[in-house]
């Protein structure tokens, strides 16, 4: 499998003030498929992908060694622009977080930010947004109703819209599911497949069965330290390390 590479940690150390959260972390991630970030609560799994788009250069004292490329290009450069890369990198975080604006205003934010004044552009692409996330059958006919009346798992597709409709080249999700029920989720799973088709994903999760069930490729961390990384039926039926073989048949974590 000829596989190309969209995104890629090299020689990755993480530090909160003193304390090193992630040690020397080096992953190749492939354009359209999905990676799956697995581990231990606290091992480092929301760390490292916030590190994917630069989130944590919001917290004092933290301090990164190494590089986040994407498509060659150094994310971390002197040179690069936040705001650009995270609109190149798109994140939906494990609560679903709309605005409080009306369900059109939240897709379309984005795109106001951007400084897009078009209004017919920005109702076509807010329009194939929410079709893109599966959820336009559902309220087609009150996008100028809130957002914040939509159920918990309408609210994460929305934030997934929120987040195409920039059109980003890697979309991020912090454990999309993990607050939905097993309806939602199973859209969520549903829709993750059809994304990927686009878009190069990376997903947290805590769901084992998840990563077995939608992730192309698996990285299990622990301690701040990545483990193993290898195909997904790799790593769930024949894993290289004792370790990895004890968390994913439960018997740690």
């Amino acid at each position: 499998m000829d596989e190309k590479v969209r995104m890629e940690i090299k020689n990755m150390n993480f530090y909160y003030g003193t304390k090193q959260a992630l040690c020397d972390i080096n992953i190749q991630v492939y354009r359209n498929r999905v990676t799956a970030i697995i581990g231990p609560s606290g091992c480092g799994k929301s760390t490292l992908i916030r590190l994917l788009n630069r989130m944590n250069d919001l917290i004092p004292h933290a301090r990164i060694e190494g590089e986040v490329l994407l498509d060659g290009h150094n994310i971390y450069g002197p040179d690069e622009d936040v705001v650009d890369v995270r609109r190149k990198i798109g994140m939906v975080f494990q609560k679903p977080n709309p605005f409080p604006k009306s369900i059109f205003e939240n897709v379309a934010y984005g795109l106001r930010v951007n400084g897009i004044k078009d209004r017919q552009y920005i109702r076509r692409k807010v329009e194939k947004s929410i079709k893109d996330a599966a959820l336009w059958g559902e309220v087609k006919d009150r996008l100028n109703d809130s957002a914040l009346a939509l159920s918990g798992g309408q609210q994460q597709r929305l934030c997934i819209a929120r987040a195409l409709a920039v059109e980003p080249e890697v979309l991020l999700m912090d454990e999309p599911a993990s607050a939905l029920d097993p309806t939602s989720t199973s859209k969520i799973e549903e829709l993750i497949q059809e994304l990927k088709k686009r878009y190069t994903i990376i997903i947290v999760t805590h769901n084992m069965q998840q990563a077995a069930r939608i992730s192309d490729y698996t990285a299990f961390l622990m301690l701040g330290q990545m483990v193993e990384y290898d195909l997904t039926p790799k790593i769930f039926t024949n894993p290289a390390k004792k370790v990895t073989e004890d968390y994913i048949t439960g018997r740690f974590g």
